[in-house]
């Protein structure tokens, strides 16, 4: 039986440390980030996006989700990145139910995110789309007009109101 993993979820403001804190997540992930000029804006984006953090029981950043508001009713995520040790223990479920929890209150009815298609072959992106649709999203769109020569796809994710509505 695996042992219940420990770990803290807290919400972030984008900062220099978040920022490095993405960084070094994403070196641990070259299968799903390995696009050097990608994972900069990735970093970047960590100094103006607010997110969600998750820490180990021994204060290590284990996970992180940066996202961006669009609209009143609608954000996306705009980076999700677990370190490869915790992966299949929940993290990326509670940082996405943080983010959900937060944006509910504020009045946002839709969560979206973009992922690598089903068109194109890798294996690790199938698994990451799995995650997405046991968690309630749902596919959209796939296009390649968004990302040329790569096939982007849309997942949303309806959003209770704040007394469930």
């Amino acid at each position: 039986m695996q042992e219940e993993a420990a770990f803290q979820i807290s919400h972030v403001v984008a900062s220099t440390e978040l920022a490095t804190i993405t960084a070094r997540l994403l070196d641990q992930l070259p299968a799903w980030f390995g696009r050097p000029e990608a994972n900069a804006q990735y970093v970047e984006s960590a100094r103006t996006l607010p997110g969600v953090l998750a820490r180990s029981s021994d204060s290590e950043p284990i996970g992180i989700l940066l996202h961006r508001r669009h609209f009143a009713e609608a954000t996306e995520i705009h980076l999700m990145a677990v370190a490869p040790d915790w992966h299949r223990r929940g993290i990326g479920a509670a940082l996405v139910s943080a983010v959900e929890a937060k944006l509910q209150t504020d009045g946002c009815r839709m969560l979206h995110v973009k992922t690598l298609g089903p068109s194109h072959p890798d294996s690790g992106y199938a698994l990451t789309r799995v995650f997405y649709r046991a968690i309630g999203f749902v596919p959209i769109e796939e296009t390649n007009d968004l990302w040329p020569g790569t096939p982007c796809l849309m997942m949303v994710k309806m959003l209770p109101g704040p007394h469930g509505r």
